[in-house]
């Protein structure tokens, strides 16, 4: 690995935030730092200090979190932690709760008149819903999943766009205890089978059609499929999404209108069912990219929480703020920002493509509507750095303070794009997590600094370390991540996974007791962290081991290159194999135009080891449902795995695009066609 990739090449990189005192001071983490003097009797100066005492004493901190929030317990917990260990950890044992409760209670910044959501589409089409209509519209769909049979304990799933309607179902599933689950409409029948099937729905909501990129898109024939695939579902409730009018053909169970089953329980009371901290709460799921997608069970209490903490203090979330993030209902990011709820913030949901007209969309999106804290990914930072947008010489975006990036690491040119293209004052709340713990472990807070091309901190209460192959902590050295200490939205258990064998092996299999979750990571002396890519798809070249995001921030800074693709072979049948480059070229580029500057840029920004053996074009990179690179699947299917076994077509976003990697391999004599 380099010394310091993300810094200036001598010591610590540059910084590029520092926090303002006045605003630190008003912030809800110096708050909390306050009540743990007044309450606890515990003086932490700064935030290391927190963060340690944090990790330390769990239950101390957890405890703290509870109180500070004001967490509702119907049953009162008879500790913080009961067993320890992970997995199996037990959280507040005794205790009762509601997640939808947290979301809808009065409090500040929740009064009736309060704007809760707004809501915005690609075609222009905009709502606000206060928190008295939210509560209101809850309330009503509520009582019709009553009707429709729904339970404590049953599965209620939606194929739903980012929209209020997708906001009130799932509240409405959580508020009755029953376990909500979500795909976005885009997902392709197949991938939206092997996820609901599993767990046994008993109802389904899904849209009739939406829209993306400027077209509209018919759902029902999806929706035919799903309800003939589902044995478990009793009842379909239809949205007319887009105004159009949606029927589905006679089938196996009823079909209810949206529109129609709100209107029917309008005036509706407004109940919360108290569930154990452990109780399901939603259900999400693995990319799937090799197998059927793991189930993924998080609690009502966990989340509470975890989200309490996430959104409060470290992003420093609350009423008169706005809360957005790119997302889909399919990707974790969307429970995390509709819990801005918890919080008393207003969620701005969009639903389409960023991309459409053109990628100054979001932008516009956050000057029209205010967007206090501004969630994105990595590569649409990328994208707008590459098409040279200037959001902050076309908006007014005096109201945005923070911008959120995670999907993949930002590179160091990010970082430098959006102080110089979005606002000085703007903090980049670079964030690292995962779908398995529905958050952040590494991210920022208020009042630390942000280090060109580092993530800040890790998070409060979340034990992150770096182990060399030995499992040893490492400090300032590149090591496997791991969290040697439990959280509590670690997953209650995977669905159908009844002696928690497949939840051991996807975390505890080489460090037993410890969560390793397979990512390079290095945490420097200042506790600030930099992630290098999946530990899985590492390029070891002659014994140098190198992070793949590395690699591609030097290939993607090309303007000729759209997207890359980098794979190591070694290891997969060979002790040193090659290192093929995989590149999407901008419209009128040739391969010949861009090989020999990006072979001198990779063997003076990395090394000569890491200049690639062959470099090949593609149309396409592959990548899942929540647009992550398949890394390991094209490695795999260049090592001779059938692609039936390397990869679930239905799990990408693109199928089509393994051709030219099963074309090579059986150009090597890897494999036969299939």
């Amino acid at each position: 690995m380099t010394d310091n990739p993300a810094g200036n090449g001598a010591g610590a990189p540059d910084v590029l935030w520092r926090p303002d005192p006045d605003r630190v001071a008003r912030s809800r983490i110096a708050a909390f730092r306050g009540w743990l003097r007044d309450n606890r009797g515990l003086d932490l100066p700064d935030y290391d200090a927190l963060w340690r005492w944090s990790v330390d004493d769990l239950a101390g901190f957890w405890g703290a979190v509870a109180g500070f929030c004001q967490v509702r317990f119907h049953e009162r917990p008879t500790a913080v932690l009961g067993n320890t260990d992970m997995p199996g950890t037990e959280w507040f044992p005794g205790a009762t709760l509601n997640y939808a409760e947290h979301a809808l209670r009065p409090g500040p910044g929740k009064d009736d008149q309060d704007i809760a959501l707004v809501f915005a589409r690609e075609d222009g089409h905009t709502e606000r819903l206060t928190y008295g209509e939210l509560r209101s519209r809850v309330a009503a769909f509520r009582a019709g999943l009553v009707e429709l049979g729904v339970r404590r304990g049953d599965r209620v799933v939606g194929l739903v766009p980012n929209s209020p309607e997708a906001l009130v179902a799932f509240l409405a599933a959580a508020s009755l205890g029953a376990t909500w689950s979500s795909c976005s409409p885009d997902f392709g029948v197949r991938a939206v089978a092997d996820r609901f099937e599993q767990i046994g729905p008993t109802v389904l909501v899904a849209v009739g059609g939406y829209r993306y990129a400027g077209r509209a898109f018919d759902v029902r024939p999806t929706v035919e499929q799903l309800r003939a695939a589902i044995p478990s579902l009793c009842a379909t409730v239809l949205i007319d999404y887009l105004g159009q009018g949606a029927t589905l053909a006679d089938g196996p169970h009823q079909v209810v209108e949206w529109s129609d089953l709100l209107s029917r329980h309008e005036g509706a009371e407004l109940a919360f069912q108290p569930v154990s901290f452990a109780h399901p709460l939603w259900v999400l799921y693995s990319s799937g990219t090799t197998g059927l997608p793991k189930g993924i069970v998080q609690g009502h209490g966990g989340i509470v929480l975890e989200h309490l903490k996430a959104l409060s203090l470290h992003c420093d979330l609350g009423p008169g703020e706005r809360f957005f993030w790119f997302t889909t209902t399919g990707w974790m990011m969307w429970n995390f920002l509709i819990s801005g709820l918890l919080v008393g913030t207003t969620v701005v949901l969009y639903d389409g493509s960023p991309g459409h007209p053109d990628m100054r969309t979001l932008w516009r999106l956050a000057e029209e509507h205010r967007v206090s804290y501004f969630g994105t990914s990595a590569p649409y930072v990328q994208a707008c750095l590459k098409q040279d947008l200037h959001p902050n010489r076309e908006f007014d975006l005096s109201g945005l303070r923070a911008v959120g990036s995670t999907g993949a690491p930002l590179t160091p040119e990010g970082f430098g794009w959006i102080i110089e293209s979005v606002g000085k004052h703007v903090q980049i709340c670079s964030v690292s997590g995962g779908t398995d713990l529905c958050t952040a472990f590494v991210g920022s807070a208020p009042d630390v600094p942000v280090w060109r091309g580092e993530i800040s901190c890790r998070m409060l209460g979340a034990a992150v370390a770096a182990y060399d192959e030995a499992g040893r902590e490492v400090v300032d050295e590149v090591g496997e991540l791991v969290i040697t200490k439990p959280m509590p939205s670690m997953p209650v258990f995977f669905w159908n996974d009844p002696d928690g064998t497949r939840l051991r092996d996807a975390y505890f299999d080489t460090y037993p007791g410890i969560w390793r979750h397979g990512d390079w990571i290095r945490v420097t002396p200042r506790g600030s962290c930099v992630i290098y890519g999946r530990s899985d798809s590492t390029l070891n070249r002659g014994g140098v081991r190198m992070g793949t995001s590395e690699f591609y921030r030097v290939v993607e800074s090309f303007d000729a290159v759209v997207d890359s693709l980098v794979i190591d072979t070694t290891g997969v049948g060979q002790p040193e194999g090659e290192l093929l480059c995989f590149l999407v070229l901008a419209p009128g580029t040739e391969l010949a135009d861009v090989e020999p500057e990006l072979r001198a840029a990779l063997r003076t920004q990395l090394s000569p080891r890491h200049v690639p053996n062959r470099f090949f074009v593609v149309a396409d990179v592959p990548r899942t449902l929540n647009g992550k690179k398949c890394e390991v699947p094209v490695k795999k299917i260049l090592s001779g795995t059938p692609p039936e076994r390397a990869v679930s077509r239905d799990a990408l976003a693109n199928p089509d695009a393994l051709r030219p990697f099963l074309e090579l391999a059986v150009r090597a004599g890897a494999q036969h066609p299939s």
